[in-house]
């Protein structure tokens, strides 16, 4: 019986060790298609400049860190804004525009200090 509870003891313990490892995971390299590809070192190319739902963009940066993309409407107010971390180099994101009402539209890159990156205009329709 003892020699039964030390086998169920072992395999709790090395369970336990096990599920608390941490796995390293590398981010894998991300593939940019020929519409996004981008010749500076910054910026921000969108995919297309008709949107329905979504905005699929490459952003660009010499450095990673914390970047803001803001969408202005065409009294430049802006109407979303998000903050996301990105690495230095290509980053292949979208931003959701289900909420916009169709109009013209200015989106914008922003650093940690608020210094515009790149700026481009889209038309969300429906």
């Amino acid at each position: 019986m003892t020699k039964m509870k030390k086998i169920i003891s072992m395999v709790l313990l090395s369970t336990i060790l096990t599920g608390c490892y941490k796995d390293d995971i590398l981010p894998t390299p991300q593939s940019v298609s020929e519409n996004l590809k981008m010749t500076s070192s910054i910026g921000i190319k969108l995919q297309s400049v008709f949107v329905t739902s979504e905005v699929a963009m490459n952003v660009k940066t010499e450095t990673a860190g914390s970047v803001t993309i803001k969408i202005f409407d065409i009294s430049n107010r802006v109407v979303s804004k998000e903050t996301m971390n990105v690495i230095a180099g290509d980053n292949l994101l979208k931003v959701y525009t289900n909420a916009l009402p169709s109009s013209a539209y200015r989106i914008g890159l922003f650093d940690s200090n608020n210094k515009q990156l790149g700026i481009t205009d889209f038309n969300k329709i429906n």
